[in-house]
């Protein structure tokens, strides 16, 4: 019995898509539409709710909140990407060379990832702070390569489920080299958790940038990003509450269409038609 190859997408993954699209999009050019600057100042609106002439209001200062949201969507954004493709491109390699040669070097490859885990993360954002100054780009490209801890154990466990499958075995007898078979066999075939990975890599990236902001060692002043918002709306949150309620609004809605659409992404790849597809290529 064939399954047949399903045509729409579910209402949650078209939500999660549009909202992830309109939430870039606004942040792209909607400061570029505005005729507020980043650090313009209203001195006749300051600290002012909600308005035609601020659509998220004014902080403290009389600044537009609307173009310093977006202006901080680029910010986390940009930097939980960098982060993100930092710690796959250690991650995977990593854990797939570990889990597919096994051994000794699998043993010395993941003791080295135990001994990383057991370092303290404020310790390491303070001396990678020495190491790369401010620049929030540089820091966080560096962070990812703490993130990648986490991709490299996934991406082990799921070589070894793998590594003695009938394909490997037929790549092996006809004389694939050890990098072919990790590339062209092991890896296209473990992206499901990978891209799922990733998803949640981008928000726990922003979420790792607003509490480094939060004391001090991230993006500073005059520059700004969600974690610096966020982090001053909690300070006025009785006051002012749309300080806390638009950026973090903007941050929950990015964190929940990463997370469906990884979910959608991994379902879409484990479809049955799929696994024929590739059974049927595997006999060709």
């Amino acid at each position: 019995m064939q399954t047949s190859r399903p045509t729409k997408l579910r209402t949650s993954t078209k939500v999660s898509i549009i909202l992830l699209l309109t939430v870039v999009g606004a942040a792209l050019i909607g400061p570029e539409l505005s005729p507020w600057q980043p650090e313009d100042i209203d001195w006749e609106a300051m600290q002012q709710g909600p308005s035609l002439t601020h659509p998220f209001g004014t902080d403290l200062v009389g600044r537009d909140l609307f173009v310093r949201t977006m202006i901080g969507a680029r910010t986390s954004l940009s930097v939980a990407v960098i982060a993100t493709l930092v710690s796959l491109g250690i991650g995977v390699p990593w854990g797939a060379c570990a889990g597919y040669l096994g051994g000794r070097v699998d043993q010395i490859m993941m003791r080295i990832v135990d001994v990383l885990y057991g370092l303290p993360f404020i310790l390491l954002v303070i001396l990678l702070v020495v190491l790369f100054g401010r620049n929030p780009y540089l820091l966080f490209a560096a962070l990812g390569a703490i993130f990648w801890l986490d991709l490299a154990r996934i991406v082990r466990g799921q070589t070894l489920s793998i590594r003695q499958a009938l394909y490997i075995e037929a790549a092996r007898g006809l004389g694939a080299s050890t990098r072919q078979i990790l590339w062209r066999h092991i890896v296209p075939n473990i992206t499901g958790p990978i891209i799922v990975f990733a998803t949640l890599t981008l928000p726990s990236v922003i979420l790792a940038e607003s509490f480094i902001s939060f004391l001090g060692l991230g993006v500073q002043e005059p520059n700004t990003s969600w974690g610096v918002l966020i982090a001053d709306g909690t300070t006025t949150i009785e006051s002012s509450p749309w300080m806390l309620i638009f950026p973090g609004s903007l941050l929950v809605i990015t964190l929940w269409c990463c997370n469906t659409l990884g979910d959608r992404l991994n379902d879409y790849r484990e479809e049955p038609y799929l696994k024929n597809e590739a059974n049927q290529r595997l006999t060709k």
